[in-house]
């Protein structure tokens, strides 16, 4: 059995209860086993040119599973649990009834046309760091360090940006 960390989020729909769906489908897929559930996060809805805060909000967290499925039949098996939950893929970082994103996989690397491992943007989202980190203290993103350190540099980023940071 291989460590792997799965990001899932909702903004459609009950967000809540199609997360509990999904998590209970992920640990009935057979050689998945799912060793911890992040508490759940509300964010706002993220879009290419930025935040958009008129869309729903999304709630986020991050399950910690361990699998004996290579990489690929591990997404197909995200993929089946998102399509089962209503997922639609007509519009890239649309709205959502239920997205599931395989963060990383041990130290596996893969940059293929199906699968990016780890996850190209997970160092960039606080809404997987944030949740990872509490099922997690001392997680790490493979060639990208430890998520306590993404994640102090994620928000101080953001602080600097809104001018949040303070003056001493």
């Amino acid at each position: 059995m291989k460590p792997a960390v799965v990001a899932f989020g909702s903004n459609l729909g009950d967000r809540e209860a199609t997360i509990r769906a999904a998590l209970d489908d992920l640990a009935s897929t057979p050689e998945v086993r799912v060793d911890a559930v992040s508490p759940l996060i509300e964010t706002a809805a993220l879009r290419l040119d930025g935040v958009d805060e008129d869309a729903p909000r999304y709630l986020n967290g991050v399950a910690l599973v361990s699998t004996a499925l290579d990489p690929h039949a591990l997404l197909d098996e995200l993929q089946r649990i998102e399509d089962a939950n209503g997922r639609v893929r007509l519009e890239r970082w649309g709205d959502r009834t239920l997205d599931l994103d395989l963060i990383a996989m041990g130290d596996r690397r893969i940059e293929d046309d199906r699968l990016t491992l780890p996850h190209p943007r997970a160092a960039e989202r606080g809404f997987v760091l944030a949740p990872w980190l509490d099922v997690d203290p001392d997680a790490e993103l493979p060639g990208l360090g430890r998520v306590d350190a993404l994640l102090a540099g994620l928000r101080a980023s953001d602080a600097a940006a809104t001018g949040e940071g303070g003056r001493s």
